[in-house]
Formats: C-alpha cells, sequence, structure tokens
C-alpha cells in the first residue's frame, strides 16, 4: 500500500470508527429519524453545493439510478439499522459486527463478479474463521442475556448493504466524482427520512437536548458522513474495494475503546471469545 493510501485507509478508519459513538450520545435525546435526518442533512449541505460547482451534478444525474440504489444500500436502511440497534446493543458491539463488512465483500465479488482469487483456501477458511466469531459472540451473550439477537442481525443486514454500495458504485459510477455521488445520496436520504423526523422533532427540541446531543448530530453530519465518505471513496480508487473494506479493523478498534472508556460498557464473554475468531478471519480473508 502506497502512503498516500496508508493515510487515506487509517483516516477512513478513524473516522468510520467514530459514529457509534456519537450515535449513542445523540440516542440520549434524538430519536433514529431525525439522527439519520439530521447528520444526511448536514452532510448534503456541505458536499452538494461543492458538487455543483465543479459541475459533478451533470454526470450523477446521467448515473442517478445507481446514486439511489447506493443511497439506499448504504445509508436508507443501513444508517436505520445500525441507530436502532444501538437502543439494544452497544456501540461497541455495533462497531464490531460491522467488522463483517470484507466478509461480505469478499463473498459478492466471488460470486457475482467471479472474482476466483475470493476463493482460494486462506481467504476462504478467514470467511469461515471470522464467521465463528460472530456466531459465538452472538450465542454465548444471548444465552447469557448480554444481547438480542434480533437487533445484532440488524447490524449484521447494514453490514451487508455496506459491502455491496461500494462495489457496485467502484464498477458502475467511476467516472462519477465523490462528492456528486455522496452529496446527492444524502440528499436524498435526507428527503427520506424528513417525514418520520418532522413527528419527532418538535418535541425533541421542546425537551431542550443538551450541547452534547447537537454536537453529536454536527460531528456525525461533517465528519463521520461527508468527510469520511469522500475518503473512503478515495481509498476505493487507491486500493481497490476490498482492501479498503479493511478499515474495519479500525473501526471496530476505535468503536471498542470510545465504548469502553467513555461510555463504561461491559467486556462480555462473547465480545473476549469472538473479537480474536473475528480479527483472524479479518486477517485471512484479505490474504491472496
Amino acid at each position: 500500500m502506497s502512503r498516500r493510501g496508508l493515510i487515506l485507509f487509517l483516516l477512513a478508519g478513524v473516522f468510520w470508527g467514530l459514529p457509534y459513538f456519537f450515535i449513542a450520545i445523540a440516542l440520549e435525546s434524538f430519536s433514529t429519524p431525525t439522527i439519520v435526518f439530521a447528520r444526511t442533512l448536514i452532510g448534503a449541505l456541505v458536499l452538494v453545493p461543492y458538487a455543483i460547482k465543479t459541475g459533478a451534478a451533470k454526470k450523477v444525474l446521467k448515473a442517478w439510478p445507481y446514486v439511489l440504489l447506493f443511497a439506499g444500500l448504504e445509508m436508507v436502511g443501513p444508517w436505520f439499522l445500525i441507530t436502532e440497534a444501538e437502543k439494544y446493543i452497544s456501540s461497541g458491539l455495533a462497531g464490531l459486527l460491522i467488522s463483517t463488512v470484507p466478509f461480505f465483500a469478499v463473498a459478492i465479488l466471488a460470486l457475482v463478479f467471479k472474482d476466483r482469487t475470493a476463493l482460494r483456501p486462506i481467504p476462504l477458511a478467514g470467511m469461515v474463521i471470522g464467521f465463528t466469531g460472530v456466531v459465538a459472540l452472538v450465542g454465548i451473550d444471548s444465552f447469557l442475556g448480554h444481547v438480542e439477537p434480533l437487533w445484532i442481525g440488524a447490524v449484521v443486514l447494514a453490514a451487508v448493504g455496506y459491502a455491496i454500495a461500494p462495489i457496485m458504485a467502484n464498477h458502475k459510477m467511476t467516472d462519477v466524482p465523490t462528492s456528486g455521488v455522496i452529496g446527492f445520496s444524502m440528499a436524498i436520504v435526507a428527503a427520506i427520512y424528513a417525514v418520520p423526523a418532522a413527528f419527532e422533532i418538535p418535541a425533541e427540541i421542546a425537551a431542550q437536548p443538551p450541547v452534547e446531543s447537537w454536537i453529536a448530530l454536527l460531528v456525525l453530519g461533517l465528519v463521520c458522513s461527508a468527510l469520511a465518505f469522500v475518503i473512503f471513496f478515495e481509498l476505493i480508487r487507491e486500493v481497490g474495494p476490498v482492501k479498503a473494506s479493511l478499515i474495519t479493523y479500525v473501526n471496530t478498534a476505535v468503536a471498542l475503546m470510545l465504548g469502553t472508556v467513555f461510555l463504561a460498557e461491559p467486556v462480555t464473554p462473547g465480545l473476549l471469545i469472538g473479537i480474536p475468531l473475528i480479527t483472524v478471519g479479518l486477517y485471512l480473508s484479505a490474504k491472496k
């Protein structure tokens, strides 16, 4: 990996490890529709004007079916599922479950795009070991009453969307500028969530949310959405979608650290057993 690729990799990993922590803070004052609406609206207000100014909007309009599909796979579904799930599971666990993205990315490339490198013994072994870690984590902690399997499944489903969307964008929108794809995708998502959020916002504002909740929304929109996506797309162009998906190594570490240190989230038996298996699986699945 080049120096530029490494810098992009680390930045994307850190910025996408932050959302789980700030979602947990925002949920203390705001509903799921409000949080998704706010972060996409803020991101769109930053990126759409830039996309229009640079002429990216024209290319976005030509590729609008794929932009719409990307918005649905990457934001409409996953951001609702992850945010809602964090009412029932810890932010660190949510970040850990999203680390399954590379497993799904490898499987998609193998099955859909016939990338036979994903079918080699070592990557396949990595996928098996990683999924064993997820199953062990969910099974142990569910048995002990630490988690609810339904919301584990919701986050894993979000991970599937996270795996499909970048691969699709990398194959179908190579000539569309990043700012345009992300900016207009966020505008679409904000429009979708505007209606349900409108029913929640008046009561939420009347309750006078603390400054921390407002800051959480701002960080989610500016750093974890607009900036993180632009960096991630540059990373995809630099190293490819599968290697780029390995930022979940960093994501997970950041999410677990913030949740444990600042939110006092417990380290459960399932995490202690599942984390090593998932880490080994991620490492092996990326081997050629």
